[in-house]
């Protein structure tokens, strides 16, 4: 495993842990709206190396354990590192755009910054397939992309979960904007696959138009 990587999920996984038995370490960086309206715009970087549970942090860093490499191997560790942050800000922008008044909203976990990466992956090799514990055939990597921001998007507008879908949908958008940003030949080598993949992004913001969302 690359040296980087490691230390990302390493540091996750310490943070977490702390913050499993730390209840002051946890509401200390958490993310938290009237918190970073306050000024401590920390916690939109520190919340992403919390979970709320093992489940919850084992489901993110096997993701990334999966689909960093691929990401890793087509553009090297600097811009992975880029694609991982950025997109955790990406997420973490995008949820404070959305819950901005909601003072009392919190939220945890490294979903944002780890769904860039997986975006990022299906950008570089759509052909390739996914396996779901609860699917026993391999699902094209493009229409997982597709389904799951417009999965994403239902969850914004049904506001009946705890799961942190704006930050998914923020983190695929910064994985998205950052390796087209890096690899701009897509646009004609591949412009079908990313036309696909931009669908759910025009419906977001064609419903935010619409006062929808």
């Amino acid at each position: 495993m690359n040296s980087v990587l490691l230390l990302i999920i390493a540091a996750t996984v310490i943070t977490s842990f702390k913050g499993f038995g730390d209840q002051s370490f946890f509401r200390k960086y958490e993310f938290h709206i009237g918190s970073i309206r306050a000024g401590e715009h920390i916690r939109m970087i520190t919340s992403a190396f919390l979970h709320g549970d093992v489940g919850h942090l084992l489901f993110n860093m096997l993701t990334l354990y999966f689909f960093a490499p691929v990401v890793i191997d087509s553009f090297g560790v600097f811009s992975f590192v880029i694609i991982y942050f950025g997109s955790l800000i990406f997420g973490s922008l995008l949820t404070l755009y959305f819950h901005n008044n909601d003072y009392y909203y919190r939220a945890i976990g490294a979903s944002g910054a780890v769904t860039g990466v997986l975006y990022s992956a299906i950008l570089l090799y759509p052909e390739m397939s996914l396996y779901m514990f609860f699917i026993p055939i391999p699902i094209p990597a493009y229409l997982f992309g597709i389904g799951y921001l417009l999965y994403s998007i239902y969850g914004m507008k049904a506001k009946n979960d705890n799961i942190g879908h704006t930050a998914h949908f923020g983190g695929a958008i910064g994985g998205y904007i950052i390796t087209l940003a890096k690899v701009p030949t897509m646009l004609t080598d591949n412009t079908l696959m990313v036309v696909l993949l931009a669908i759910p992004i025009i419906i977001l913001l064609i419903l935010l138009k619409m006062g929808k969302i």
